[in-house]
């Protein structure tokens, strides 16, 4: 009998080999701020990261075979980030990774990964991660929030509808503020804008009423400032100190309840473009991206409920979208790095959570302007002022 039984068994786990032996995980490396002057934005992406990757493994994963993430924390940190990755590559045998959090950090790794051929697709906001190298872009970097040039294209699309002509700058010293100023100086001319005033600062400055003050003799019609951080919100206070009545229009890294927050009464009036996610409620209903984005508003609030520390903001569905993008690529090439990578070129028609992805081997972004939305804030509150 007891034969009989263990013949039994045997043949039961023969007819199920998942019983009898559970399929090794896909590792993805993940790295973001999770500590240091970003990590208000790298601790949800990180939270975000595990809800997709949780998602993906509960419809089965890549065809049966679960994802697991390996973490790592940048604090920020060039050096720290270039550290992880290492690790990432050559210690735990990452298939792919993603992350980091900020253009400097990306742009101390994006080399390193790319020698290695590691597809790694980053969440971060300036567009010199994915210049340069072949094709205009670097091979195996891809990166999900949309570029810099695509944000003051639609910058400037708001001002031309509103007959604006003259406008200043107020840019960050870091990388992403030289990123934005580039892009600002460059496509103005195309849009009939003419930039009058040209400022910088420090992005751990506590006060820009200097540059404020030089901007406001020049006479412009508006201010768009760069930055992300609290920085953006000095700004903000700055502007309302001074009285000054013009417009200050910031970047699309601070739609954020913490930018409300930091900026208090100042806040009200700002304008900047963002991911749909702001004011997805206030979206057509022909809009492809809002039912999606209402689904990911419900695990984020309802099922995780992540809203109680970290209040859904524009970066919030950065780490979702790459991961989707990565599991679609995954399905179609399996963990080989170089078909994986050659997959993820060939996104299109991914409708995601920050725009509808179409990556080309020229654009290892794959969004444009119309991913965007403008916002404007009033009484503490996204409203959504140009579609």
């Amino acid at each position: 009998m007891k034969k009989l039984l263990l013949i039994l068994a045997l043949a039961g786990l023969v007819a199920h080999p998942g019983l009898a032996e559970k399929k090794e995980p896909i590792k993805i490396g993940a790295f973001f701020a999770l500590s240091g002057p970003a990590a208000f934005i790298g601790t949800p992406t990180k939270l975000v990261a595990q809800m997709a990757v949780d998602q993906i493994n509960k419809e089965g994963g890549i065809n049966g075979q679960p994802i697991q993430l390996v973490f790592g924390d940048t604090e920020g940190d060039p050096t720290k980030a270039v550290a992880i990755a290492k690790k990432f590559i050559y210690v735990d045998k990452v298939v792919a990774i993603i992350g980091p959090t900020r253009t400097g950090t990306g742009m101390a790794v994006k080399r390193l990964v790319e020698q290695a051929h590691v597809p790694t697709i980053m969440t971060v906001g300036g567009d010199p991660v994915i210049m340069g190298g072949k094709f205009g872009s670097y091979h195996y970097v891809f990166k999900t929030p949309q570029r810099s040039s695509i944000a003051v294209k639609r910058i400037y699309m708001y001002l031309q509808k509103k007959g604006i002509k003259k406008v200043a700058i107020l840019t960050s010293s870091d990388g992403f503020g030289r990123d934005g100023r580039r892009w600002l100086e460059k496509l103005a001319p195309q849009y009939g804008l003419e930039i009058i005033a040209e400022e910088s600062f420090n992005p751990r400055d506590t006060d820009m009423t200097t540059q404020l003050s030089n901007i406001r003799t020049k006479g412009p019609q508006t201010i768009i400032c760069w930055t992300i951080g609290p920085a953006g919100s000095i700004v903000a206070k700055n502007v309302k100190q001074l009285g000054i009545k013009v417009p200050l229009i910031q970047c699309h890294g601070l739609p954020d309840p913490k930018y409300v927050e930091l900026a208090g009464d100042a806040a009200n009036g700002n304008i900047m473009p963002s991911t749909k996610l702001m004011a997805w409620q206030q979206l057509p209903e022909k809009d492809p991206q809002k039912p999606v984005i209402a689904h990911f508003v419900h695990l984020y609030n309802d099922v995780y409920h992540y809203n109680k520390d970290f209040p859904i903001n524009t970066h919030s569905g950065y780490a979702w979208d790459a991961l989707m993008i990565l599991a679609r690529a995954l399905k179609k090439a399996g963990p080989d790095r170089e078909k994986l990578r050659d997959a993820i070129e060939e996104t299109k028609g991914y409708v995601g959570i920050s725009g509808v992805y179409n990556i080309t081997p020229q654009d290892h972004n794959g969004l444009g302007v119309d991913s965007m939305i403008i916002v404007k804030i009033v009484e503490g509150k996204w409203m959504l002022e140009d579609y």
